[in-house]
């Protein structure tokens, strides 16, 4: 008889535990584990035992202003382990964020699943006229697209023969991988703590960061938003919609608006600050469009998961073994 856990549990992160959400063609993320909760936040910062004494309120409000006021380490006493699989460069990208323990897929001891990322017509664009990194909003031509597409299967499949006949040479593993191109799936096991995942999470699902790992990410918040969510309605809060200020910015803010004496906050009759009389409180053109971007109303973020979409485990993992090229050797060619 299995015998009850003495750990903390969340059941809404027990219904998604060892599912696997697909990202992108081929790609997926699965919440292995995870230790802690809302409820240990507030434990590790009160350094109590009470647990299940607290009121939600009481927690949330904790949560809140520990979110608030960038008190960090109760945060970190939380901890998430994903597997995901992604394609190399968005691996490249992922890895910068060096706050966690990754273990990664090995091309050196095990066969690489020959499996690539072809992106979507409506993922296909061109470059950025006013973004270095970056592609334009709008989809490119479709027919640019298609023709990309056989470009790429040509190239795919040149690489795939040469793999699987330097594996059938016994050429050494670590040297017939050497040509595999970055959209290449790789996969890690990627464990981390709360705090650190919301950095990572702050920065990739923000509208400039490349769509690819903003998927990822995306589905990541929405496991998250299981494990802790009053945490993670803080992060939303505070974190997404909120922006920090410049002394500049407030001195503008407060020329438009004084404290009141019952408390509150009133607009100053007849003031309005144009773009010269910004730039005269030292706002540079570029701080002034920032401002009012802050200021625009911005749609609040959903990172709901529907646990409809899972796979399973046994179904991710024979996608994977199908995609590993079989060794046949070439005895013809032995002297």
């Amino acid at each position: 008889m299995t015998q009850p856990t003495k750990r903390p549990v969340v059941p809404a992160a027990e219904e998604i535990l060892g599912g696997y959400f697909q990202v992108l063609d081929h790609g997926f993320v699965s919440l292995v584990d995870y230790m802690g909760s809302d409820e240990d936040v507030e434990r590790a910062a009160r350094v109590s035992y009470g647990y299940g004494t607290r009121k939600k309120s009481a927690t949330r409000g904790l949560v809140r202003y520990l979110r608030r006021h960038r008190h960090t380490t109760p945060t970190e006493m939380v901890e998430l382990k994903f597997h995901c699989s992604m394609p190399m460069f968005v691996a490249r990208q992922w890895i910068r964020h060096r706050t966690a323990s990754v273990n990664e897929y090995s091309g050196r001891y095990s066969l690489m699943p020959l499996l690539f990322y072809t992106p979507d017509a409506g993922d296909f664009a061109l470059q950025s006229q006013g973004n270095n990194q970056g592609r334009e909003d709008d989809s490119a031509d479709a027919t640019l697209h298609k023709e990309a597409v056989r470009r790429w299967e040509a190239g795919r499949a040149g690489i795939t023969e040469g793999y699987e006949w330097m594996l059938g040479e016994d050429v050494a593993r670590e040297i017939a991988r050497i040509d595999l191109p970055l959209s290449t799936y790789t996969q890690w096991y990627w464990k981390i703590d709360l705090h650190n995942l919301l950095h990572f999470l702050s920065l990739r699902v923000d509208p400039h960061a490349q769509w690819e790992i903003r998927a990822y990410a995306e589905v990541m918040a929405g496991m998250v938003k299981r494990v802790a969510p009053l945490t993670y309605e803080a992060w939303v809060d505070y974190d997404l919609l909120g922006h920090p200020m410049s002394r500049g910015e407030l001195d503008a803010l407060r020329a438009l608006v004084q404290a009141g004496a019952d408390g509150g906050l009133h607009a100053r009759p007849g003031t309005s600050l144009d773009a010269d009389e910004l730039a005269a409180r030292g706002l540079s053109p570029r701080e002034i469009r920032e401002l009012v971007a802050k200021l625009e109303p911005a749609p609040r973020p959903d990172f709901e998961l529907d646990p409809e979409a899972m796979r399973s485990a046994e179904e991710v993992a024979g996608e994977m073994a199908r995609a590993v090229p079989s060794i046949e050797r070439n005895a013809g060619d032995q002297g």
